[in-house]
């Protein structure tokens, strides 16, 4: 029995920390989505940025955070101080037995509790591109990492007071993507559209990224990635029920995004008269996100319609979202928020939660993320600014932030047609992103 146990308990270890890979994996697709959906000039630093904010979540939460997430007491609203990582598992507590003996490394559930908060705060990086400053956003990512999403994370993961109320979400859609969502709405509003984004006379103006094949690969990255986000989320393999519910969770992912994909790509043919595909690419993700809060229950084909409902509202979200001027580069906001909603709201179609207590946890996340990140920005922006220059912006923030250039075989002037601005001709305004204007 205890050569069992430890085998158990070394297999799960080892497919906690595969999945945890996968999920770091993501931040690769992050950075390639964000790199594609933002103008040349400014690729540099949102690379900067993506993996500077990944070295300060994995050390802001080994500090302080998963402390604060998984040391407090059950049912409490507010969490306990702490930090650190605390003591691995025992091989007597492992080969013990019995329903409290733990069944991975205390070390592996950090790994991969760590890169999910890695994931929150890489959703702000692409909706504050092209007009914050670097070590603003760093600074916030100090205080989202280490206190602000470990908060509500403790009311749910950490068998708080909407854990004790019955909230459920398997894997995320409200935990970690509305969270980054409402994070990054916050940044957005604080900052202001791009300069020349909205003409006075409200009129949109679509700003094209500049490598949407780089944008494309990151996209499938992610995919993949999630994988280890829904997959992992399990926690366990080594018996045959958990390994057939991995093997569900899997099918239900990537058929959620394939639904996705396919009702996004089907909704800006009729409504852009276009086969968009940064709306295809944001489908594929508005997809996986709406699955993610829970991956198991439905069946494959009931997993490919919660996708293919969330491909629908990420287009209507998008250009909603623009015709408010609210300018979000890449779609973070609606990806990962309006649709991290619908995602938490799909749950009760498939299990017995109940859509009140589903509600009552998406208001609560949101409502703490939102307000406790808008603080932070302020302070912020009352300390050391927020926002580049309209010099800077103009010039592109790869030279002023970081002194370098992604692309240095092309000029300012080369790529965007000699005036260093954007040309908005040949575009519509339908799609914030940029699509070609209907013929």
């Amino acid at each position: 029995m205890s050569d069992l146990a430890e085998l158990s308990y070394a297999l799960d270890t080892f497919y906690f920390l595969i999945c945890g890979v996968l999920v770091m994996w993501m931040a690769a697709g992050f950075s390639m989505l964000e790199a594609g959906l933002v103008r040349a000039k400014n690729t540099a630093e949102i690379l900067t940025k993506n993996i500077a904010l990944f070295a300060i979540a994995c050390t802001m939460y080994l500090l302080v955070g998963y402390a604060i997430m998984y040391s407090s007491d059950a049912g409490g609203i507010l969490p306990n101080l702490g930090v650190l990582i605390g003591a691995e598992n025992s091989v007597d507590a492992v080969t013990a037995g019995g329903d409290d003996a733990p069944y991975y490394s205390m070390r592996a559930d950090f790994f991969f509790q760590v890169v999910f908060v890695a994931t929150a705060m890489s959703i702000v990086s692409g909706a504050v591109a092209e007009r914050m400053k670097l070590w603003a956003f760093l600074a916030f990512a100090v205080v989202m990492t280490g206190f602000i999403y470990p908060v509500s994370g403790y009311w749910t993961w950490g068998e708080g007071w909407l854990d004790e109320l019955g909230f459920s979400d398997f894997a995320g859609s409200g935990i970690v993507h509305l969270a980054g969502a409402a994070a990054a709405l916050a940044g957005v509003l604080v900052l202001g559209p791009r300069k020349g984004k909205y003409g006075k006379d409200g009129s949109i103006h679509a700003i094209p990224g500049a490598n949407l094949p780089l944008a494309t690969v990151g996209t499938f990255i992610l995919w993949m990635g999630w994988f280890g986000f829904n997959g992992g989320s399990e926690l366990k393999l080594s018996d045959v029920a958990s390994a057939n519910n991995v093997a569900q969770v899997l099918v239900n992912t990537n058929a959620a995004a394939a639904g996705g994909v396919i009702a996004a790509l089907i909704l800006a043919k009729l409504w852009f008269r276009k086969a968009d595909l940064t709306m295809a690419l944001n489908g594929a993700l508005a997809g996986l996100v709406a699955i993610t809060a829970e991956p198991l229950a439905p069946s494959a084909l009931g997993a490919t319609l919660i996708g293919a409902v969330g491909g629908i509202i990420v287009v209507a979200s998008i250009v909603t979202l623009d015709k408010l001027k609210i300018d979000d580069p890449v779609g973070a906001i609606s990806v990962h928020g309006v649709v991290g909603i619908w995602g938490l709201l799909a749950v009760p179609l498939s299990t017995d939660t109940g859509f009140g207590v589903q509600i009552i946890g998406a208001l609560a996340i949101f409502a703490w993320v939102f307000v406790a990140s808008l603080a932070v920005w302020l302070i912020l922006k009352a300390i050391m600014g927020v926002r580049v220059s309209e010099e800077e912006e103009y010039e592109g923030v790869d030279l002023a932030e970081c002194g370098m250039e992604a692309y240095p075989e092309f000029s300012v002037a080369r790529v965007y047609g000699g005036s260093g601005r954007p040309q908005s001709g040949g575009y519509a305004a339908g799609s914030p992103i940029g699509r070609p204007q209907a013929e």
